[in-house]
Protein backbone atom coordinates (compact mmCIF):
# COMPACT_ATOMS: atom_id res chain seq x y z
CA UNK A 1 0.00 0.00 0.00
CA UNK A 2 1.13 3.07 -1.00
CA UNK A 3 0.47 5.99 1.93
CA UNK A 4 -0.84 9.07 0.89
CA UNK A 5 -1.90 10.74 4.01
CA UNK A 6 -1.46 9.95 8.16
CA UNK A 7 -5.08 7.89 8.94
CA UNK A 8 -3.66 5.27 6.00
CA UNK A 9 -0.54 4.76 7.93
CA UNK A 10 -2.89 2.84 10.40
CA UNK A 11 -4.22 0.94 7.85
CA UNK A 12 -1.06 -0.06 6.14
CA UNK A 13 0.15 -1.43 9.46
CA UNK A 14 -2.95 -3.34 10.17
CA UNK A 15 -3.23 -4.68 6.79
CA UNK A 16 0.45 -6.12 7.34
CA UNK A 17 -0.54 -7.33 10.64
CA UNK A 18 -3.08 -9.59 9.78
CA UNK A 19 -1.27 -11.92 7.55
CA UNK A 20 0.23 -13.23 11.15
CA UNK A 21 -0.76 -16.56 11.48
CA UNK A 22 -1.28 -17.08 15.11
CA UNK A 23 -4.48 -15.78 16.05
CA UNK A 24 -4.37 -14.87 19.39
CA UNK A 25 -0.74 -12.88 18.20
CA UNK A 26 -2.95 -11.40 15.46
CA UNK A 27 -5.39 -10.32 18.26
CA UNK A 28 -3.60 -8.65 19.94
CA UNK A 29 -1.42 -6.81 17.56
CA UNK A 30 -4.50 -5.35 15.52
CA UNK A 31 -5.70 -3.58 18.65
CA UNK A 32 -2.48 -2.80 19.87
CA UNK A 33 -1.95 -1.03 16.71
CA UNK A 34 -5.69 0.81 16.64
CA UNK A 35 -4.63 2.29 20.01
CA UNK A 36 -1.22 3.31 19.96
CA UNK A 37 -2.30 5.08 16.87
CA UNK A 38 -5.22 6.40 17.71
CA UNK A 39 -2.88 7.74 20.95
CA UNK A 40 -1.12 9.30 19.31
CA UNK A 41 -3.66 11.27 17.34
CA UNK A 42 -5.87 12.05 20.37
CA UNK A 43 -2.91 13.60 21.72
CA UNK A 44 -1.06 15.21 18.92
CA UNK A 45 2.15 13.19 19.98
CA UNK A 46 4.85 15.48 18.62
CA UNK A 47 8.28 14.39 17.21
CA UNK A 48 9.85 15.63 20.32
CA UNK A 49 7.65 14.01 22.25
CA UNK A 50 8.26 10.58 20.56
CA UNK A 51 11.56 10.87 20.66
CA UNK A 52 11.19 11.44 24.81
CA UNK A 53 9.36 8.31 25.05
CA UNK A 54 11.52 5.90 23.21
CA UNK A 55 14.58 7.57 25.02
CA UNK A 56 11.90 6.49 28.29
CA UNK A 57 11.77 3.11 26.84
CA UNK A 58 15.31 2.72 26.47
CA UNK A 59 16.19 4.11 30.07
CA UNK A 60 14.03 1.73 31.66
CA UNK A 61 15.73 -1.46 29.58
CA UNK A 62 19.37 -0.08 30.71
CA UNK A 63 18.05 0.24 34.56
CA UNK A 64 16.63 -3.05 34.41
CA UNK A 65 19.68 -5.25 35.97
CA UNK A 66 20.08 -8.57 37.83
CA UNK A 67 18.48 -7.03 41.02
CA UNK A 68 16.24 -4.52 39.78
CA UNK A 69 13.60 -4.81 37.36
CA UNK A 70 12.60 -1.38 36.19
CA UNK A 71 9.64 -2.06 33.68
CA UNK A 72 8.11 -4.39 36.02
CA UNK A 73 7.96 -1.69 38.42
CA UNK A 74 6.48 1.28 35.95
CA UNK A 75 3.91 -1.28 34.73
CA UNK A 76 2.52 -1.22 38.81
CA UNK A 77 2.94 2.73 38.95
CA UNK A 78 0.62 2.74 35.96
CA UNK A 79 -1.77 0.31 37.21
CA UNK A 80 -1.26 -2.57 34.25
CA UNK A 81 0.26 -4.78 36.47
CA UNK A 82 -3.24 -5.07 38.95
CA UNK A 83 -5.29 -4.72 36.41
CA UNK A 84 -4.13 -7.36 34.59
CA UNK A 85 -4.05 -9.64 37.35
CA UNK A 86 -8.20 -8.53 38.32
CA UNK A 87 -8.87 -9.48 34.83
CA UNK A 88 -7.45 -12.68 34.93
CA UNK A 89 -8.80 -13.52 38.47
CA UNK A 90 -12.42 -13.46 40.65
CA UNK A 91 -14.39 -14.95 37.30
CA UNK A 92 -12.23 -12.79 35.20
CA UNK A 93 -12.78 -9.49 37.00
CA UNK A 94 -16.81 -10.25 37.94
CA UNK A 95 -16.22 -10.78 41.72
CA UNK A 96 -13.89 -10.47 44.14
CA UNK A 97 -10.48 -12.05 44.31
CA UNK A 98 -7.47 -12.47 46.57
CA UNK A 99 -5.01 -12.38 43.59
CA UNK A 100 -2.45 -10.06 43.26
CA UNK A 101 0.73 -9.17 42.05
CA UNK A 102 3.93 -10.86 42.18
CA UNK A 103 5.99 -7.96 42.67
CA UNK A 104 9.86 -7.99 41.70
CA UNK A 105 11.45 -9.21 44.71
CA UNK A 106 9.91 -13.24 44.73
CA UNK A 107 13.24 -15.67 44.32
CA UNK A 108 12.13 -19.57 42.91
CA UNK A 109 14.58 -21.25 45.26
CA UNK A 110 12.86 -20.64 48.38
CA UNK A 111 13.91 -22.91 51.06
CA UNK A 112 11.45 -25.15 52.21
CA UNK A 113 10.65 -24.92 55.49
CA UNK A 114 8.70 -26.80 58.13
CA UNK A 115 5.66 -25.68 60.03
CA UNK A 116 6.19 -23.14 62.84
CA UNK A 117 9.82 -22.22 61.27
CA UNK A 118 10.53 -18.58 61.68
CA UNK A 119 11.72 -16.80 58.39
CA UNK A 120 14.01 -14.69 59.85
CA UNK A 121 17.50 -15.93 58.92
CA UNK A 122 19.96 -12.94 60.20
CA UNK A 123 18.71 -10.56 63.11
CA UNK A 124 16.09 -8.29 62.11
CA UNK A 125 14.65 -6.36 64.52
CA UNK A 126 10.70 -5.40 65.11
CA UNK A 127 7.75 -6.36 66.45
CA UNK A 128 7.71 -10.56 66.18
CA UNK A 129 4.81 -12.01 64.07
CA UNK A 130 2.74 -15.05 63.66
CA UNK A 131 0.92 -16.29 60.65
CA UNK A 132 -1.64 -19.22 60.76
CA UNK A 133 -2.53 -20.33 57.51
CA UNK A 134 -5.43 -22.04 55.96
CA UNK A 135 -6.26 -23.21 52.34
CA UNK A 136 -9.50 -23.88 51.02
CA UNK A 137 -11.10 -24.52 47.43
CA UNK A 138 -14.30 -22.35 46.35
CA UNK A 139 -16.20 -25.07 47.60
CA UNK A 140 -14.41 -24.51 51.71
CA UNK A 141 -12.82 -27.62 51.16
CA UNK A 142 -9.20 -27.66 52.97
CA UNK A 143 -6.53 -28.03 50.14
CA UNK A 144 -3.53 -30.10 51.88
CA UNK A 145 -0.23 -30.79 50.29
CA UNK A 146 0.21 -27.28 48.68
CA UNK A 147 3.39 -25.27 48.32
CA UNK A 148 3.51 -22.08 49.95
CA UNK A 149 5.85 -19.38 49.04
CA UNK A 150 6.17 -16.50 51.69
CA UNK A 151 8.28 -13.35 51.68
CA UNK A 152 8.16 -9.56 53.12
CA UNK A 153 10.78 -6.85 53.77
CA UNK A 154 12.02 -6.08 56.43
CA UNK A 155 11.13 -3.71 59.25
CA UNK A 156 13.22 -1.03 57.51
CA UNK A 157 11.30 -1.56 53.96
CA UNK A 158 14.16 -3.93 52.37
CA UNK A 159 13.66 -6.85 50.68
CA UNK A 160 16.73 -9.59 51.28
CA UNK A 161 17.65 -9.37 47.94
CA UNK A 162 18.09 -5.74 47.87
CA UNK A 163 20.29 -5.55 51.21
CA UNK A 164 23.49 -7.03 51.21
CA UNK A 165 23.55 -6.83 55.33
CA UNK A 166 20.70 -9.63 55.35
CA UNK A 167 21.39 -13.35 55.29
CA UNK A 168 20.50 -14.74 52.13
CA UNK A 169 17.01 -16.04 51.94
CA UNK A 170 16.24 -13.93 54.80
CA UNK A 171 12.58 -13.50 55.33
CA UNK A 172 11.50 -16.09 52.85
CA UNK A 173 10.70 -19.95 53.41
CA UNK A 174 8.00 -22.19 51.33
CA UNK A 175 5.82 -24.50 53.67
CA UNK A 176 3.49 -27.20 52.85
CA UNK A 177 -0.27 -27.24 53.88
CA UNK A 178 -1.29 -30.49 56.48
CA UNK A 179 -3.98 -32.28 56.26
CA UNK A 180 -6.58 -29.81 57.24
CA UNK A 181 -5.02 -27.26 55.17
CA UNK A 182 -3.19 -25.49 57.16
CA UNK A 183 0.37 -23.51 57.51
CA UNK A 184 2.20 -21.35 60.13
CA UNK A 185 5.43 -19.99 60.62
CA UNK A 186 6.57 -16.94 62.38
CA UNK A 187 8.62 -13.57 61.43
CA UNK A 188 8.62 -10.15 61.78
CA UNK A 189 6.07 -7.91 61.14
CA UNK A 190 7.24 -6.22 57.85
CA UNK A 191 7.25 -2.18 57.11
CA UNK A 192 5.99 -0.19 54.22
CA UNK A 193 8.94 0.69 52.10
CA UNK A 194 9.50 3.41 49.31
CA UNK A 195 9.82 1.91 45.68
CA UNK A 196 13.65 3.21 43.80
CA UNK A 197 12.95 6.56 42.39
CA UNK A 198 16.39 7.19 40.46
CA UNK A 199 15.00 5.85 36.97
CA UNK A 200 12.40 6.32 34.47
CA UNK A 201 9.97 5.39 37.31
CA UNK A 202 10.69 8.50 39.94
CA UNK A 203 10.46 10.82 36.86
CA UNK A 204 6.61 9.42 36.76
CA UNK A 205 6.38 9.77 40.04
CA UNK A 206 7.37 12.99 40.80
CA UNK A 207 5.88 14.66 37.46
CA UNK A 208 2.11 13.36 38.87
CA UNK A 209 3.28 14.50 42.50
CA UNK A 210 2.89 11.10 44.03
CA UNK A 211 4.41 9.61 46.93
CA UNK A 212 6.93 6.64 46.42
CA UNK A 213 5.52 4.26 48.94
CA UNK A 214 4.21 0.78 49.51
CA UNK A 215 1.95 -0.35 52.39
CA UNK A 216 3.34 -2.81 54.38
CA UNK A 217 2.45 -6.57 53.02
CA UNK A 218 2.83 -10.70 53.37
CA UNK A 219 3.36 -12.01 50.28
CA UNK A 220 1.84 -15.65 49.17
CA UNK A 221 1.98 -17.71 46.39
CA UNK A 222 0.50 -21.33 46.50
CA UNK A 223 1.39 -23.57 44.08
CA UNK A 224 -0.50 -27.13 43.63
CA UNK A 225 -1.38 -28.88 40.70
CA UNK A 226 -4.75 -28.66 39.85
CA UNK A 227 -5.53 -25.35 40.87
CA UNK A 228 -4.48 -21.87 39.54
CA UNK A 229 -1.46 -20.93 40.99
CA UNK A 230 -2.09 -17.80 43.31
CA UNK A 231 -0.41 -15.18 43.88
CA UNK A 232 -1.18 -12.47 46.38
CA UNK A 233 0.04 -9.88 49.37
CA UNK A 234 -1.83 -9.32 52.16
CA UNK A 235 -2.06 -6.10 53.59
CA UNK A 236 -1.17 -4.16 56.76
CA UNK A 237 -4.76 -1.88 57.25
CA UNK A 238 -2.50 0.26 59.98
CA UNK A 239 -0.21 1.71 57.24
CA UNK A 240 -0.53 4.96 56.59
CA UNK A 241 -0.23 4.62 52.73
CA UNK A 242 -2.58 1.95 52.68
CA UNK A 243 -5.07 4.07 50.51
CA UNK A 244 -2.50 5.69 48.37
CA UNK A 245 -0.71 2.83 47.08
CA UNK A 246 1.92 4.23 44.62
CA UNK A 247 1.18 0.55 42.98
CA UNK A 248 -2.03 0.60 43.09
CA UNK A 249 -2.27 -2.96 44.97
CA UNK A 250 -4.73 -2.72 47.52
CA UNK A 251 -7.69 -3.92 47.31
CA UNK A 252 -10.52 -4.70 50.05
CA UNK A 253 -10.05 -8.33 50.05
CA UNK A 254 -6.72 -8.18 50.55
CA UNK A 255 -6.63 -6.24 53.89
CA UNK A 256 -5.48 -8.48 56.27
CA UNK A 257 -6.38 -9.10 60.27
CA UNK A 258 -3.63 -7.82 61.88
CA UNK A 259 -3.90 -8.23 66.03
CA UNK A 260 -1.82 -6.13 67.88
CA UNK A 261 -0.65 -8.07 71.21
CA UNK A 262 0.45 -5.61 74.23
CA UNK A 263 1.53 -9.04 76.22
CA UNK A 264 4.76 -11.08 75.86
CA UNK A 265 3.72 -14.37 75.02
CA UNK A 266 5.74 -16.97 76.83
CA UNK A 267 3.86 -20.03 74.59
CA UNK A 268 6.27 -18.17 71.79
CA UNK A 269 8.88 -16.65 73.39
CA UNK A 270 7.73 -13.05 72.08
CA UNK A 271 7.88 -9.70 73.62
CA UNK A 272 5.26 -7.30 73.65
CA UNK A 273 4.22 -6.07 71.40
CA UNK A 274 4.17 -8.54 69.02
CA UNK A 275 1.33 -9.54 66.16
CA UNK A 276 -0.93 -12.63 64.46
CA UNK A 277 -2.86 -12.78 61.48
CA UNK A 278 -4.66 -15.52 60.78
CA UNK A 279 -5.37 -15.39 57.14
CA UNK A 280 -7.73 -17.75 54.62
CA UNK A 281 -6.98 -18.27 51.56
CA UNK A 282 -8.91 -19.50 48.28
CA UNK A 283 -7.65 -21.30 45.09
CA UNK A 284 -9.58 -21.67 42.54
CA UNK A 285 -9.54 -24.09 39.68
CA UNK A 286 -7.28 -23.93 36.68
CA UNK A 287 -3.39 -24.57 35.87
CA UNK A 288 -0.66 -25.02 38.51
CA UNK A 289 2.37 -23.24 36.86
CA UNK A 290 4.71 -21.42 38.40
CA UNK A 291 5.78 -17.40 37.14
CA UNK A 292 9.15 -16.71 36.23
CA UNK A 293 11.04 -14.70 38.75
CA UNK A 294 11.22 -11.44 37.68
CA UNK A 295 15.24 -10.83 38.84
CA UNK A 296 17.78 -13.40 39.48
CA UNK A 297 20.17 -11.61 41.69
CA UNK A 298 21.35 -9.79 45.01
CA UNK A 299 22.93 -6.82 45.57
CA UNK A 300 26.35 -7.50 47.06
CA UNK A 301 27.30 -3.51 48.29
CA UNK A 302 25.57 -0.72 49.82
Amino acid sequence: MIIENQAMVTDAVLEAVARTEDPRLREILQALVRHLHGFAREVRLTEREFQQAAGLIVAMGQKTTASHNEVVLMAGSLGISPLVCLLNNGNNGQTETQANMLGPFWRDDQPLSANGDTLVRSPTPGPELVVYGFLRDRDGRPVAGAEIDVWHSSPEGLYENQDPTQAEMNLRGRFISDDSGRFHFRSVKPAGYPIPIDGPVGELVRATRRHNYRPAHLHFMVFKPGFKTLVSQIYSPDDPHIDSDVQFGVTRALIGGYVRHDEPSSELGFAAPWYSLDQHLTLEPGEAQRPVAPIRGKVTSA
